[in-house]
Formats: structure tokens, sequence, C-alpha cells
């Protein structure tokens, strides 16, 4: 689960996310909406723990990110917009480094890196230095170790960058796989099919505000329509961009 009650992030005079009121609940899959520079990524940041809010308060799993982070860090990953990983290890190497921060003993650690390898189709480069891979091949490594904890709360920045058809199928599949074994997950995208494919709810976010929130019938409720999201979408960001402008 996650929650955010009433966060607000301010960079000097920016502020980037205004207020931000939102319930993730455990076996969901929620995705986030908006323009660029709306506040999805540094929503993202916030929820991983990698910003502080200037107010408001984050809770996942039950856990304060603030006065609680350790907890926090047991039950989540985060799987950034571009995938980093130690050039000078082997894609083996940083999943074993990652299973061993989070204390997975060896037979444990040894048998889901083999399952997860296999899975993503990796195991031909497993053990070449990663600063070699493709972006793709680094992206499949990343979610793998993600993956490798079985933790209880997902959180994604754009997750389909650089995956091929193959490999993007496989990890919608996981996704909405893990959201039925009691995961929460929550994804950041510009990618409006992945989030009308795989998403319980989405999120609107416009100039750091939450503009609107539901299942995609409430939100065709909402705009008297039967239309695509990508219809709603359009509308309730030039109506919020008109008000803002007004």
């Amino acid at each position: 689960m996650i929650e955010l009650e009433r966060v607000t992030k301010r960079f000097g005079e920016v502020v980037a996310v205004s207020e931000l009121s939102l319930r993730v609940e455990a076996g969901e899959v929620f995705a986030l909406l908006g323009p660029n520079g709306a506040g999805k990524t540094t929503t993202v940041k916030l929820i991983a723990g990698l910003l502080r809010p200037t107010a408001g308060r984050v809770r996942v799993s039950g856990y304060d990110l603030l006065s609680q982070p350790l907890e926090v860090k047991r039950r989540l990953s985060y799987i950034p917009d571009q995938p980093y990983l130690y050039d000078k290890l082997t894609g083996r190497e940083f999943l074993e480094f990652v299973g061993r921060l989070h204390r997975l003993d060896g037979a444990t650690l040894s048998r889901r890196i083999e399952q997860l390898l296999e899975l993503f189709d990796s195991v031909a480069y497993a053990d070449e230095l990663t600063e070699s891979y493709s972006h793709g091949m680094k992206q499949r490594v990343v979610i793998a170790s993600a993956l490798l904890i079985e933790p209880r709360v997902i959180v994604i920045d754009e997750p389909m960058v650089g995956l091929d058809p193959r490999c993007a199928r496989l990890v919608k599949d996981l996704l909405r796989e893990r959201a039925r074994g009691g995961v929460t997950v929550f994804l950041s995208t510009h990618t409006l099919s992945v989030a009308e494919e795989v998403a319980d709810r989405v999120g609107i976010m416009d100039r750091g505000r939450l503009i609107a929130c539901g299942t995609l019938e409430e939100l065709r409720r909402l705009r008297q329509t039967r239309g695509s999201l990508e219809e709603l979408y359009l509308s309730l960001t030039a109506e919020a961009e008109g008000d803002l402008d007004g």
C-alpha cells in the first residue's frame, strides 16, 4: 500500500508537487499520467525515498518514509527510467550485489537469479560486464533486480523504455501477476496504451496537481463520454491548462 497525505515538494520557488493526497491499495496497479513537467517523476522519487517532501507525509506498507526508511526499503523496489548499473560488474554480479544488500541467503539468491535470467532471456550475456550492454539489456537486468527481492511495492518510472515488444509484453504480464499476488504497483508513464492495458486506476497530473483519478469508467463518467484514455487525457489536461492560464 502507498499513502500520500497532502504531499508538497518545492525546489526553490518552483512547486513540483502540490498537496498531493493519494492512496494505492495492495494488489492494485496504478498509473500516473501527465505532460512533461507535471510532477510525475518527482512523485515517483518521493515514494521511492529519493526525495524528501517539503510538506506532507508518505507511507509505504504502513511505514512512514521519513521516520522508518529502512522498513520501507525492505519492501519496495524502484525501477528508474534510466537503468543505472555498475559498469565493472557483470549482470549476474549486479544481481548478487542487490540480493546480498537485502540479506538473501545464498541458496535462495542463486535460485532466484537463475530463474530471472532465464525469464528475461539474459543468460547469454549475464557474465559480461554491464558496460558492454545495450539500453534494453540494462533495463532487463534492472527489472530483474527489482523482482529479485520479491517486494511488496514496485515503483516504476517509464517501464517500457528500451524494451523490445516481447520483453515489454513480459513486463506487463509480470506486473499484473504480481498485483494478483497482493503487490502494489505504481507506474509513471507517457505511454497511454500501457496505462490503459495494465492499470486498475489512473491518475492525471498537470503542473504539480492531481487533476483526475479513477478507473477508466469513472473518468468516462466524469467527462460524460465513451472516449478512449487518450481522448480523456487530452481533454482533462487541456481544461486544466485553461483553468490555470485563466
